[in-house]
């Protein structure tokens, strides 16, 4: 392996943001273990690592099942090594009104997108802890801060793994230890999710605009890793300014999103059927890899004005300037907005 290869474990590997993330990390010579429950697009994703220059470890696995996921990163540690950073990204979801939402349902979002972090987490932690050394890093969400329409399930979730990521670095903090963790707020993303998300939607569901490319997000989660004393990572502006403007005007919002978080949320085509991945792999039925993009091509950004400043200006440059950006255009787009806003 090259020099100064690392060990990098992934969650929810088989597609969107974690293959995206499997191919950044494979780019740089690191031994990439993909974890998933979905064999075809685990295959895929190993070959994405080959072909990146990476070496992939394919490990089919449920993150709601805890002795599933410690068991893996013991398969990890006895295949290649010591761990060195544990990426957290699998997920699941339901596009409903709460009305509409199961308990069990609920339940199920739950375990994948809250408890599956907890499980990946702990099983980091006891084998990172002893080393008094790695790096974990938690993909969020700007939905982490501000819930929206129709996905209540996933935003309690991402809302869940915000605080308890929270949590976890005060104590790391307060221990001295060299384990680090850092959390990824992410924007809107091209992702397969819309095409498997279990919907019940009238129509087919789209990220809400602007929409940026799953490689945008995979950059940001690799430079996290590489600098994971930063408490967070805000990706694009429209993350920044959802946070922002739901410190400043979160009530405003509340009347903002019923307005118009129903329509943002898709698009004039008929909703996918079958397979949903709620219960099971949505690959499982129909053999089918969905890679690391969705169906939004033509409208996705590849690139992050926001993140560019990052790379370039300095951490709090770049908060600075990015800060003063969302606040101008936060404010503009509320004096526009405020008028036509149901009473």
């Amino acid at each position: 392996m090259p020099e100064g290869s690392r060990v990098v474990v992934i969650t929810g590997a088989s597609g969107g943001v974690g293959r995206a993330t499997a191919r950044e990390f494979a780019s740089r010579g690191d031994r990439v273990a993909l974890l998933a429950r979905g064999e075809e697009g685990l295959a895929g994703a190993a070959e994405d690592v080959r072909q990146a220059g990476g070496t992939p470890l394919e490990i089919p696995v449920d993150v709601a099942d805890f002795d599933g996921v410690d068991g893996a990163a013991e398969r990890v540690e006895e295949e290649f090594g010591a761990i060195d950073v544990w990426i957290n990204n699998a997920f699941t979801g339901v596009f409903a009104p709460v009305s509409r939402i199961g308990p069990d349902e609920f339940r199920r979002v739950t375990e994948v997108t809250y408890l599956g972090y907890v499980h990946g987490t702990k099983a980091a932690l006891a084998r990172m802890l002893p080393r008094d050394r790695g790096t974990i890093v938690q993909v969020g969400s700007a939905l982490a801060y501000r819930g929206i329409p129709l996905q209540s399930a996933y935003c309690a979730a991402k809302h869940a793994i915000q605080g308890f990521h929270e949590s976890l670095r005060c104590e790391l903090l307060h221990d001295g230890s060299g384990v680090a963790t850092t959390m990824v707020q992410l924007p809107a993303l091209n992702t397969p999710q819309f095409e498997w998300v279990l919907s019940r939607l009238p129509r087919h569901a789209q990220p809400v605009p602007p929409i940026y490319q799953p490689e945008v997000a995979a950059r940001a989660v690799a430079r996290a890793a590489d600098r994971p004393r930063p408490r967070e990572y805000w990706v694009g502006g429209s993350a920044m300014q959802t946070i922002l403007g739901n410190r400043l005007v979160p009530g405003l919002l509340d009347r903002m999103l019923a307005r118009s978080g129903y329509s943002s949320q898709q698009i004039d085509e008929p909703r996918p059927g079958e397979p949903a991945n709620l219960w099971e792999p949505a690959d499982r039925s129909g053999g089918r890899d969905y890679g690391a993009h969705g169906s939004f091509d033509e409208r996705g950004r590849a690139v992050s004005l926001q993140q560019w400043a990052a790379r370039r200006s300095g951490r709090l440059g770049a908060a600075a300037l990015g800060g003063s950006a969302a606040a101008g255009v936060l404010a503009w787009r509320l004096v526009r907005r405020t008028r036509r806003l149901p009473r």
